[in-house]
């Protein structure tokens, strides 16, 4: 739906207005958390665009702390649950208790019913415990018996993974991954903002955040984020990019035979979205290519899915997204 100039500076001054908190909880975050900030960025982007976040890392780069940090900023429920290979259905989202008393059956909520879930090795939990964070995932709701509970708004599911250790986990599958509005890669800190983290976690105590702002005003960002324009060659762009991921030849990329499988409609959804926060952090209510192109490796490089014979020549999903934006013309 094309907008005129004068709906674009509403727009532009609804995000202005809205956008004041997003300073100050990178500002409060700093206080705890060293560089990072690419990390920071992307989690307050799913937050505002409403999409789960996958983030994938070696131990030790605070990707908990992250989380928990962002978490006390907002003032929101908090629930970190660590996925193991014995973690049954109903210690993620909870059972229903028999109370022989009046005989009837009342529902213990589980640890889902938060506002953000840090699903700590999301890997390691067995398909069924899969299943069920699946729906609360997707739908935003919890299914206890024959009575379903919508869960708390904002509601947001970080898991994290470990991308080097192998034994005990089990690979997600396909359709949960697609879920994860973006998935991070996570790296080492600069050695200058190591030397940072040195010294402040080991002189005097560990800085703490402080609560900056409530979860409705998160909800009520999240109606700009939605209202932000998106020009139609925008559109057009996200197509061609989304369907060169499955017809290579269209966009004159000769790589089909090391796709197995091309994005998926979500992601061409999920892609204006989080463009859509990206404008909105950097106090914009309109979105350009620069935003595609920046959020772009983090929503596509999960949905593609290399074949063997990509594996066999080394070649990862990164290097085949950053081939895609060098080829796709940008509007």
């Amino acid at each position: 739906m094309a907008a005129n100039y004068d709906q674009i500076q509403q727009i532009q001054k609804d995000v202005e207005r809205e956008a004041a908190f997003v300073s100050i909880i990178t500002d409060e975050i700093g206080k705890v958390i060293v560089g990072q900030r690419y990390m920071v960025e992307r989690l307050l982007i799913a937050m505002l665009a409403d999409g789960h976040v996958l983030i994938e890392g070696v131990p030790g780069l605070a990707k908990t702390l992250t989380v928990s940090s962002l978490a006390r900023c907002v003032r929101a429920e908090f629930k970190r649950i660590q996925f193991t290979p014995d973690l049954l259905p109903a210690d993620l989202v909870g059972t229903m208790i028999y109370n022989p008393g009046d005989q009837s059956f009342k529902a213990r909520m589980g640890p889902i019913f938060a506002n953000i879930i840090l699903a700590d090795e999301i890997n390691r939990a067995p398909a069924k415990v899969q299943s069920a964070l699946l729906e609360a995932m997707q739908e935003r709701q919890v299914t206890l018996g024959d009575t379903t509970f919508r869960l708390p708004e904002p509601f947001l599911v970080l898991a994290t993974q470990n991308p080097i250790e192998q034994e005990g986990t089990y690979p997600l599958p396909e359709a949960q991954v697609d879920r994860f509005m973006l998935k991070l890669l996570v790296t080492y800190p600069r050695r200058e903002e190591e030397r940072v983290i040195l010294d402040r976690m080991t002189e005097g105590e560990p800085p703490q955040v402080a609560p900056v702002i409530k979860p409705e005003a998160i909800l009520k960002a999240r109606k700009v984020v939605r209202s932000i324009y998106v020009d139609e060659k925008i559109k057009e762009y996200v197509l061609s990019l989304i369907h060169a991921t499955r017809q290579p030849d269209s966009a004159g990329l000769d790589w089909a035979p090391l796709i197995q499988y091309g994005a998926s409609p979500r992601a061409t959804i999920y892609l204006v979205a989080a463009a859509k926060g990206h404008a909105f952090l950097h106090g914009r209510g309109y979105v350009t290519p620069e935003d595609i192109k920046a959020i772009g490796p983090d929503v596509l490089r999960h949905r593609i899915i290399v074949s063997y014979e990509a594996e066999a020549e080394e070649t990862t999903s990164d290097d085949l997204v950053r081939k895609l934006f060098d080829a796709v013309e940008v509007p």
